[in-house]
């Protein structure tokens, strides 16, 4: 197998040399150059034809994200953002996803806790290099929307590697009386708040992260927090969520699985399930549960998904009952939770 060929990019020596060292580790990954700012980065990237960068955000003579969007626009290839997780640091790195960068990573709280914090580094950067890169598509124009009678059923989707992109599109078709709707995303803790607001502010549906207790109601959309709790949702008088902590299932938490599931007991055949680009099989077996309790289900294609893990894994265990690009799933789900005339 032909090693992933990557550049670092980073305007720290320490920091280049860390992920360097920590990428090295596996064989199927070359390290072939390095570079300190964008400027060199362009002259790199030139150079040695990489399969995959690494970018940092906060870099001299041009930012890491007007970087990003040069090769987006002018050389669409993966990138993976590696950053620090503050409240600033969280609004840039999503910025950098919104983008197209493939994935993001915390960088190192500290120099000795470096090969602990960068576990997932290498495992990340093949993911991207497999990556489906397209130049930036623009903002979705929903154009007019046909007036929508909800029908009452919900809506359950997952997304991991590529959703930030794919949620902001599916959103942008909700009207003001969307489905009621929940989400989870596997993203770090430190992003979903401001996730969400990002969501809220794409879409005249009402998106916020998800609280226990809250009541899913027509025209509300709720993401699920990340953290130490699986969003699930429960019948209580009415269908409400659940944060319900526990280990992680399927590799995450919050687990797709954990919400699928929880939506087949609660909501049987009154809800739809839809899967998203992501890496893995997190969201496969909850789908056919949700299936099986009678619940339509959808799932992105190929073509369309930055990672078509997750949706290729529940497509060919059968749980995926249609698949569509990208920017039909939206109208797509208003259309399958209509009230019948």
């Amino acid at each position: 197998m032909t090693p992933v060929r990557v550049v670092v990019v980073d305007d720290s020596a320490t920091m280049r040399g860390l992920i360097s060292a920590c990428l090295r580790r596996d064989p199927q990954i070359e390290v072939v150059g390095t570079a300190g700012d964008p400027l060199e980065a362009r002259q790199a990237i030139k150079a040695l034809n990489p399969d995959v960068i690494t970018l940092d955000i906060e870099m001299p003579n041009m930012n890491g994200l007007e970087f990003l969007e040069k090769i987006m626009r002018l050389r669409p290839m993966p990138v993976v953002m590696v950053s620090t997780l503050t409240q600033a640091g969280a609004e840039a790195t999503l910025k950098a996803l919104e983008l197209g960068a493939v994935d993001c990573l915390a960088k190192p709280t500290s120099v000795p806790g470096a090969t602990d914090d960068f576990a997932e580094l290498s495992a990340r950067v093949r993911a991207a290099a497999a990556a489906r890169v397209r130049p930036r598509s623009e903002a979705v124009d929903s154009g007019a929307r046909p007036a929508y009678a909800p029908s009452g059923e919900m809506v359950a989707i997952g997304s991991s590697t590529g959703g930030v992109e794919a949620l902001l599109t599916v959103l942008a078709h909700y009207p003001e009386n969307c489905p009621p709707t929940v989400i989870t995303q596997h993203m770090p803790s430190t992003f979903t708040r401001n996730f969400a607001a990002r969501l809220d502010r794409s879409t005249p549906a009402h998106v916020q992260e998800a609280y226990d207790d809250a009541p899913l109601e027509i025209g509300k959309v709720y993401l699920a927090p990340g953290g130490d709790a699986h969003l699930e949702v429960a019948r209580a008088g009415g269908l409400r969520c659940r944060l319900r902590p526990g280990e992680p299932i399927s590799g995450h938490r919050p687990s797709v699985d954990a919400l699928f599931r929880s939506v087949a007991q609660s909501a049987g055949s009154a809800a739809l399930g839809v899967i998203l680009t992501g890496m893995g099989r997190d969201g496969a077996q909850g789908l056919a549960a949700m299936r099986a309790a009678g619940a339509q289900t959808l799932g992105q294609d190929e073509a369309t998904s930055v990672v078509y893990g997750m949706p290729r894994v529940a497509f060919d265990t059968g749980a995926v009952q249609r698949q569509a690009p990208i920017d039909k799933i939206g109208p797509l789900i208003l259309n399958l939770t209509e009230k019948r005339r």
